[in-house]
């Protein structure tokens, strides 16, 4: 049964391939033939290691600041009620204070929550504060009024991400992908052009315990490229030669004969997924997990992205983690093999959201960690891998989704693309920020025309707080440096208050 699965697999990417040969060969020859818009720009070395600022243009820091307009803050929250901001401000006041977390992850882990009685009290406590703020509704019919709301008042767009993770077994990951499925379906009723993706993990329609084994294997294969892999299709690079290898020290057993079918049951769920985002126009965004589990996901990534695209538009974005000292690389050889093959790729970059347990895996085996070793080598490696995928986007060949809530970053994203004369409207270049964070940059790079959506969690509250919470506590740092967001909410409600 697995074998004749695998030999299916096989054949519907060798179809596919031929399917889209008339678009790769025609995007080959405009590659050749016409004249790059970045010959007047020069031109980035991507193999030097060194720190340096990859947004070099003749764009001052002046002009970057005018370029997004944080100043005005009366123009920034135009469109937000006044009753809507207060409860924004006070809530990111709570989030701020590092306690409020720990309390949170201390009451959730607690015999507390077992109790019927508290256990109300303190889920409908949640809801009312941390849950309405950072998250966009309990089902279907609360995000997209959300979406609806948000698209209406402000012209932000959404990802919806139905928070599904970490299934254990077949018949969740069934449920789940049921569950995916109608999230896609819900965009069709939405605004046109008010969603901008879908968002899934692969944890949530394969077993993380089949994705870590996986992962093995694949880092083993990389490092003894004689070992074989029967179930493997094609797929675009995975590792680079800096990035970790300590998860797998020994050869790790083959998959059995039921892991192997229970792989190919997650390869379908993805590829039912797949299918019906290209039924209902809309791409699908893959999110990251941690590095021990990352290379199964880029796997499943990268060989849906080989089976389904639209013409030279990406369906499926995968996910870099630049805080990874890896990620330039890694970026650079799946983007330059996806181009080889005539298969589009999307990219969303971010800076990652595991520091806390990458390092102290790391660490507990007395190796060094694969996290850059400070804050500013992390922005050298967002801001290069942006620089890089705008430079492809100029070219005419990426797509690229930008999530950052760092203002310079954004910033400099903005001044560059100008530069190289990316158009704003072009919808393969995205902006994108949680919702409930950084409304002051989403805002600013809205007003100056770019593309900007909101990162939508949603589903119930029992089911959403563990996973915003385990968010909370990785992203901890985060939630205390909203300082801007406070600041210019206080001052635009000072404003509005003078004028009551």
């Amino acid at each position: 049964m697995a074998t004749s699965r695998r030999c299916v697999l096989h054949l519907q990417q060798q179809q596919k391939l031929i399917q889209n040969l008339p678009c790769y060969l025609r995007k080959r020859l405009l590659l050749h033939t016409a004249p790059s818009p970045l010959e007047a720009v020069s031109s980035l070395n991507f193999d030097d290691n060194k720190s340096t600022n990859n947004f070099a243009a003749p764009v001052t820091n002046s002009d970057n600041n005018k370029i997004i307009d944080l100043d005005d803050f009366k123009a920034l929250f135009s469109r937000v009620p006044t009753k809507k901001l207060l409860k924004s401000s006070a809530t990111l006041q709570m989030a701020a204070y590092g306690p409020m977390v720990d309390l949170g992850m201390w009451v959730m882990n607690s015999s507390l929550i077992r109790i019927p009685i508290l256990k109300e009290m303190i889920l409908g406590s949640i809801e009312s504060s941390f849950y309405e703020h950072f998250v966009a509704g309990k089902d279907l019919e609360q995000v997209n009024n959300t979406i609806k709301r948000l698209w209406g008042e402000t012209g932000l767009r959404s990802m919806l991400d139905y928070g599904l993770e970490h299934s254990t077994d077949n018949e969740s990951c069934d449920r789940n992908t049921i569950e995916f499925i109608k999230t896609i379906d819900s965009t069709k009723s939405l605004p046109p052009s008010s969603a901008s993706f879908v968002v899934v993990k692969i944890t949530a329609i394969c077993p993380p315990s089949l994705l870590r084994k996986v992962s093995d294997l694949l880092r083993w294969e990389y490092k003894d490229p004689s070992f074989h892999l029967p179930w493997k299709v094609q797929t675009l690079p995975i590792f680079a030669d800096s990035s970790p290898f300590y998860h797998t020290p020994r050869r790790p057993q083959p998959l059995t004969k039921e892991e192997e079918q229970d792989l190919q049951l997650s390869h379908e769920r993805l590829f039912k997924i797949c299918q019906r985002c290209i039924e209902s126009n809309i791409p699908l965004l893959i999110d990251a997990e941690d590095s021990t589990i990352q290379p199964a996901i880029d796997y499943f990534t990268y060989s849906s992205a080989i089976m389904y695209h639209k013409d030279d538009d990406p369906l499926v974005y995968g996910t870099i983690q630049t805080y990874l000292k890896d990620a330039k690389e890694r970026l650079i050889k799946a983007k330059k093999a996806s181009e080889d093959l005539g298969t589009p790729v999307g990219f969303k970059l971010v800076r990652g959201a595991y520091m806390s347990s990458e390092t102290e895996l790391a660490s507990s085996l007395g190796l060094e960690s694969p996290i850059h070793d400070n804050i500013e080598q992390t922005h050298d490696c967002y801001n290069t891998c942006a620089s890089y995928m705008l430079e492809k986007i100029a070219n005419g060949s990426g797509s690229v989704v930008l999530a950052t809530h760092n203002i310079e970053s954004g910033r400099l994203a903005a001044a560059k693309a100008i530069d190289l004369g990316i158009e704003k409207e072009n919808h393969r270049l995205q902006f994108a920020q949680l919702y409930g964070m950084s409304d002051a940059l989403s805002f600013g790079l809205k007003n100056a025309g770019f593309q900007v959506s909101k990162y939508l969690p949603f589903g119930p509250v029992e089911q959403i707080m563990p996973y915003l919470l385990r968010r909370a506590e990785e992203n901890r740092g985060l939630l205390s440096t909203s300082s801007l967001d406070r600041d210019l909410m206080r001052k635009e409600l000072m404003r509005r208050f003078r004028f009551l």
